[in-house]
């Protein structure tokens, strides 16, 4: 990393312009992936990288690039370049940087990077073997251990400067069953900013047994039918719905061009009262948390939408600027060679008060989707196509028979309105997610909910 010295003279540099605002992103990093094919580990690959991104401001309009030469002389080129782009003046100010000291809310107590190969290949093993033996129809996996130590540093020309070290692992299972010509697969990947401890909480057996199970249950689906019906969200990934479909519209990096349909709707109801949603990039441990954001400001919880009501938008500085609003600590990239945007980190539906087994009374005919996988979504529409991986009938208040094909098709303002209940059974599950500044990790999750109508998507007609 950069001695505050080089930093000070650097933003001094960039200040020498007509830019208001620079700010110099640096990252050192490790990330390992040991994948395993049926019981035989088929690669460690292991890379390493190091960078700085630098931005100049000039009101709502910003220029940034990037570098892995971290020598001075490559740096002042690079400033040289960016200032050119809002022009050089001869009066400037000069920049004094103030260190700050944060709180680490993610301890890591057997850090994923330095562990021993052979304890890491041990975990892959231990969640292979219990796929298999999970039932004899079970006749491939693909199994990996995924690590990241990510150190950043952060200044700008207000003074800031700060650092933070980001620690993740997972562990993802995929597991496929045959029975004659009928292929199916199931999947499990739990993850979180922690050390290899996690998987004391979580086990890889259990990791392995769900993704087995989700492929055993499938080999016996019948084809969905499709409709607009009453469906049954179940919990965990389920969130992945409200993070695709009403998430991303919530997002400073749409609302602030007026490419989101919930753009100019703070105080209105764009949901059942039912609905409280949340993004906390607090949480500790959480596979989508940091202590600082990709700006430097502290993560916080913000509350988007209120029993109905939108409380918050997700802003990071530059589309802060442009909505006249503050930043919200948002500010997220998948490293220094991304300028950094509005992103969500652990977003999720809260807990609400119906029991689990209340949401199934009086439908007739509905689906319930226990696992869902990935999808498509408009932001500025809305309009959604969601993949069911794990899905059944519902007939008569009773979950029937497993169902394949499926997918849930609509707006996210149309679903939001038409929750009618939320069970009080929250969990998170992990992911990936994309965007303009890259691919980041965060958490989605929910309750159970009920949607008292949705398209569903099938392969037969009602």
């Amino acid at each position: 990393m950069l001695k505050k010295e080089q930093l000070e003279a650097l933003l001094t540099r960039a200040m020498h312009s007509f830019a208001d605002f620079a700010e110099i992103f640096e990252e050192e990093g490790t990330n390992e992936n040991i994948a395993m094919i049926n019981d035989e580990v088929e690669r460690v690959n292991r890379t390493q990288k190091a960078g700085v991104g630098i931005r100049l401001y000039q009101g709502v309009q910003s220029v940034y690039g990037y570098t892995n030469d971290t020598s001075m002389e490559s740096l002042n080129e690079l400033v040289d370049s960016l200032r050119d782009g809002f022009g050089r003046k001869d009066t400037y100010i000069s920049v004094s940087l103030h260190p700050e000291t944060i709180e680490n809310k993610h301890l890591v107590k057997i850090d994923p990077i330095d562990a021993k190969l052979t304890d890491k290949v041990a975990l892959i093993t231990r969640m292979d073997t219990a796929a298999k033996q999970y039932d004899a129809r079970i006749s491939k996996t693909q199994t990996g251990l995924l690590s990241v130590r990510q150190h950043v540093q952060i200044s700008n020309s207000e003074g800031k400067l700060v650092q933070d070290t980001r620690t993740r692992c997972r562990l993802v299972c995929s597991a496929y069953a045959n029975e004659g010509n009928n292929m199916q697969s199931g999947f499990y990947g739990p993850g979180a900013s922690s050390g290899l401890e996690y998987f004391e909480t979580i086990t890889p057996e259990e990791i392995g047994k769900e993704a087995a199970r989700i492929a055993i249950v499938m080999l016996s689906a019948k084809d969905c039918p499709s409709g607009k019906m009453p469906v049954i969200i179940d919990n965990g990934f389920g969130g992945v719905i409200f993070h695709e479909a009403c998430g991303h519209a919530l997002e400073a990096t749409a609302v602030s061009k007026n490419q989101s349909v919930f753009a100019n709707q703070l105080g209105q109801q764009i949901a059942s009262t039912k609905v409280t949603a949340i993004d906390d990039g607090t949480i500790p441990n959480g596979w989508g948390s940091e202590n600082i954001d990709d700006e430097g400001n502290p993560q916080t919880r913000r509350v988007l939408i209120k029993e109905g009501i939108l409380q918050s938008y997700m802003i990071d500085r530059l589309n802060g600027r442009r909505m006249g609003m503050e930043s919200t600590g948002s500010a997220r990239r998948q490293s220094y060679k991304f300028e950094p945007t509005s992103r969500m980190s652990n977003t999720y539906i809260a807990a609400g008060t119906d029991s689990f087994e209340s949401m199934f009374v009086g439908i007739k005919k509905g689906l319930y989707a226990k696992k869902m996988g990935g999808g498509s979504v408009n932001p500025q529409t809305g309009e959604f196509n969601f993949a069911v991986n794990e899905g059944y009938l519902i007939e008569d208040g009773k979950i029937t028979d497993p169902v394949k094909g499926a997918s849930l098709i609509g707006t996210g303002s149309e679903i939001l309105m038409n929750i009618d209940m939320v069970s009080d059974n929250l969990e998170r599950g992990q992911g990936m997610c994309g965007s303009v500044s890259g691919s980041i990790p965060v958490d989605v999750g929910q309750p159970a909910i009920r949607v008292s109508s949705i398209t569903v998507g099938g392969t037969t007609s009602e």
